[in-house]
């Protein structure tokens, strides 16, 4: 887990690791919730965009699932790559449940998602006794999406694509503010000393 201090506000920004994203969603409490959680660590949805995704929004194309977010910040269109388990998982939940398709599958306010994941922290914290956990935010989730992406050499003007950033200085700044602990792991292997 990485983290830096917000410049004009109490707590820290958090960056998590890929198998710590793995920690965060097997503690959620049931499907609903691990949706969420995924939503953002997996797909890069803000905390607004999450509760607005349907199983119609998941679409097959010719180069995998990409799940519609018809309405991002600045009520902007954009396409996401969607993990096919998580494709599945929603796709279930919508054949088992009776609303229609175009229902949301976290069908619950902003609120209770940033309350899910302040929750799921602060179990954390318990867990593991590592206190950095209790900074975690929703946002937090969209932030490690970006960084993992550019981590594993996607082409950082198709993540800015994905995640609906149209300014390469503002995604810089706030979502790349730390490099991941898979690069710093790379790094660090090219020093013989270490």
């Amino acid at each position: 887990m990485k983290m830096q201090d917000y410049e004009s506000k109490d707590g820290k920004k958090v960056w998590l690791s890929r198998s710590e994203v793995d920690t965060l969603l097997d503690v959620a409490d049931g499907t609903e919730q691990r949706v969420a959680f995924a939503l953002g660590a997996r797909c890069g949805l803000r905390v607004a965009e999450v509760v607005e995704v349907t199983p119609d929004d998941v679409v097959d194309t010719e180069v995998g699932k990409f799940l519609r977010v018809w309405e991002g910040k600045g009520s902007k269109y954009r396409e996401t790559p969607i993990p096919t388990d998580l494709a599945a998982t929603i796709a279930a939940v919508g054949d088992y449940r009776d609303d229609s398709s175009d229902t949301p599958v976290v069908d619950r306010t902003t609120r209770t998602v940033r309350n899910w994941v302040t929750k799921a922290g602060d179990q954390l914290v318990e867990e593991t006794e590592d206190v950095g956990w209790s900074f975690l935010g929703p946002h937090d989730l969209r932030r490690t999406w970006g960084t993992l992406l550019v981590g594993a050499e996607v082409e950082p003007g198709l993540v800015m694509e994905w995640g609906g950033w149209e300014d390469w200085e503002t995604f810089r700044e706030h979502y790349l503010g730390a490099y991941s602990l898979e690069a710093q792991a790379r790094g660090m292997e090219k020093i013989e000393w270490l």
